[in-house]
């Protein structure tokens, strides 16, 4: 079951984002219009030390209205990126901090009904503190660490509202530093 693009219009073309609107031919006959924000992707680090704490990062989200706790994230900086070449440099950008430790825990669409924004999510193990790397202009951090399980609570209690925040935090294993 599939759908096909008959045309395709972009009517925005920002610096990360884009916005298309498709014609469609449906799979089961008819057409529709799909709007498509155009995205390169993301990553996200599940950052855990030796000792079994979380470095997550709590920064204000315009777009939200809020200061938001999140784990570190970024977006891939061109086409064709090594998601774990971002992973290790959003890592180091926004904590300070470096693994010696990386597993891809799973990839996911964030918002597959308008959005293409596939995040790839990483287990940083044995995170050490490092060389800072030069943040970006607009991010204003500041990191929170905590137990893993006291974090995964939040995740579960309904505290934290960052959707890949949540799902990284309960995608990584209690046992598994």
């Amino acid at each position: 079951m599939s759908e096909s693009t008959l045309t395709s219009q972009r009517i925005y073309d920002g610096r990360v984002v884009h916005l298309d609107v498709d014609q469609v031919a449906l799979a089961k006959g008819g057409q529709s219009v799909r709007e498509v924000v155009r995205h390169p992707g993301a990553v996200m680090v599940v950052p855990v030390t030796a000792d079994g704490r979380v470095v997550l990062v709590r920064q204000y989200r315009y777009a939200a209205g809020e200061a938001l706790l999140e784990l570190p994230a970024g977006t891939l900086d061109h086409p064709g990126e090594d998601p774990l070449a971002c992973a290790q440099r959003e890592l180091a950008e926004e904590t300070g901090y470096q693994a010696t430790q990386w597993r891809l825990l799973a990839s996911f669409y964030t918002a597959p009904g308008f959005c293409t924004e596939l995040i790839h999510c990483f287990l940083a193990s044995d995170v050490t503190p490092g060389a800072v790397a030069e943040a970006d202009a607009d991010e204003d951090i500041e990191l929170v660490m905590m137990p893993l399980s006291s974090a995964k609570t939040l995740a579960r209690r309904g505290e934290l509202r960052d959707a890949k925040t949540i799902c990284g935090l309960l995608l990584a294993p209690f046992d598994d530093r």
